[in-house]
């Protein structure tokens, strides 16, 4: 068994959650490189869009922004933010959009504009780019980050990206056209999924030798339990060979320990 990170893991992990043949936006970063890997090895008919403008290109190895001039190679259109945000994500058409943050409370809200007040922040972020639009529209959300106490208070700073807001109807109340989204949390020790009937996120499935108190230690708020608790498949030697020598060749995201 080939050796993996504990990032290895998340982003394997994420990558199944796309289907073959799906409409899927990535953002900047991990949930960009999850795509690719997706498109790589199990979704090779998986149509890509970038917030950019960019549709279904063919994707090269390690870019570092969805700016980044790799992502252009070869793709079905050149557009705008509006081609990809308003005329393919505001239609509707859009099956699961990947994002990450700098917070996520129990609803699901994501926080990537402020810490603190934000009137007098302590940190300021760049802010949601086209998160936001990602968050409100997309039918399946997947929210992708590190797990880190920090990460998850019970309430974010600043909502950045709507979750449930507050609750069930939060998204309803909201006016948001997907009001029963479904949202999936991927961090390194855990998957967990939002329970639609009191719009709060329920841990799922562990990563391998991670356990529910590592989990609620490094999580502000309580989550929802399942009785009983999947526990991820690891990583296959297929996916890492793809996305250590496909993926990421230049380990631009995975530093390699050799």
């Amino acid at each position: 068994m080939v050796l993996y990170s504990a990032d290895e893991q998340m982003v394997v992990e994420a990558s199944r959650h796309v289907l073959d043949g799906q409409v899927v936006l990535a953002g900047t970063g991990m949930p960009l490189i999850a795509i690719m890997l997706a498109k790589k090895s199990h979704a090779p008919s998986l149509c890509v869009v970038v917030e950019t403008g960019i549709i279904d290109p063919e994707l090269l190895p390690s870019p570092i922004s969805v700016a980044d001039p790799r992502i252009q190679y070869r793709a079905v259109k050149l557009g705008s933010l509006r081609d990809a945000l308003g005329t393919v994500l505001q239609r509707g058409l859009i099956d699961v959009g990947m994002i990450g943050g700098a917070q996520i409370d129990q609803y699901g809200n994501v926080n990537s504009t402020v810490i603190g007040d934000v009137a007098e922040p302590r940190v300021r972020f760049p802010g949601s780019g086209g998160a936001n639009d990602v968050a409100s529209h997309a039918r399946h959300l997947l929210i992708i980050t590190k797990h880190e106490k920090r990460r998850f208070p019970e309430r974010v700073d600043y909502i950045s990206s709507p979750g449930y807001i507050d609750g069930p109807n939060g998204r309803r109340k909201a006016g948001l056209p997907t009001p029963d989204q479904d949202i999936t949390l991927i961090t390194d020790l855990c998957v967990m999924n939002i329970d639609k009937s009191v719009g709060r996120f329920r841990v799922t499935s562990l990563m391998p030798g991670v356990t529910l108190e590592q989990v609620l230690e490094n999580t502000m708020f309580e989550p929802l339990l399942e009785s009983e608790f999947g526990i991820v498949e690891p990583p296959s030697n297929d996916y890492l060979r793809i996305l250590r020598e496909d993926v990421d060749p230049d380990q631009v995201y995975f530093k390699s320990d050799s």
